[in-house]
């Protein structure tokens, strides 16, 4: 079975409330997207949204230029119906994030549920690519991923757990690090995993200034400031 067709079939045998990674509102990522300071307009695509809720609540504090891509497009199917009318003002793609083709750029790049799954080399070195040629120069990437202390698989399938270090590694230093929060995800059947979330701005290294690494805090859930704000 691939990845498309096991995704399919979770998405096909389950709701969007019973799956591990489901959230009812999507706090810390709120929270990071106002911490960004992205403008309403400035375009934001979530990766591996399909059936997330996070556009639900980002079209309700009126931001547009929303696209939400997946690899299951039985994911797809369950959050354009949750959202009926309202899907017209999205842009969906079914498509591998390893092999996406993007039509036009984005000033902000979120990802929750993808980048963790991608257990070989090469498939996080396609992401990264994609990355580049999807984010506009200067703008934002949101990603959290299972930290060092999550579980070691999920939906039956191996992962990669992260801390700072790992994920700098990873996305390259183009990629400034400038904020880092943990979480405690608490499962639908009340079960506890361990997050990081990462917020990078991406400059080209010919609009940088490669300014050296600091080290940043570690901060937990709710410390970040803004989200009662979207």
């Amino acid at each position: 079975m691939n990845r498309q067709q096991h995704w399919n079939k979770v998405y096909e045998t389950k709701g969007a409330q019973e799956v591990s990674w489901y959230q009812p509102r999507p706090e810390l990522s709120l929270a990071l997207i106002t911490a960004s300071g992205s403008g309403k307009d400035a375009g934001i695509i979530d990766v591996g949204g399909g059936a997330s809720t996070l556009v639900d609540y980002l079209l309700d504090a009126g931001f547009t230029r929303l696209a939400v891509l997946d690899l299951s497009g039985a994911a797809l199917t369950q959050g354009r119906a949750r959202l009926g009318a309202r899907a017209a003002a999205v842009e969906w793609f079914e498509a591998d994030v390893t092999a996406f083709v993007p039509p036009h750029r984005f000033g902000l790049w979120h990802d929750r549920a993808v980048f963790h799954f991608l257990t070989v080399a090469d498939d996080r070195r396609r992401y990264v690519a994609t990355l580049r040629q999807t984010l506009q120069p200067g703008g934002t990437v949101i990603m959290a991923t299972f930290a060092l202390d999550g579980p070691p698989k999920c939906s039956g399938l191996d992962v990669m757990r992260y801390d700072e270090q790992s994920i700098v590694g990873e996305l390259g230093a183009e990629f400034t690090l400038q904020e880092v929060l943990r979480e405690t995800h608490v499962t639908p059947w009340q079960l506890e995993q361990r997050f990081l979330y990462f917020r990078f701005q991406w400059q080209p290294v010919r609009e940088s200034r490669q300014a050296p690494a600091t080290a940043l805090e570690v901060k937990p859930f709710p410390s970040a400031v803004g989200a009662a704000s979207l």
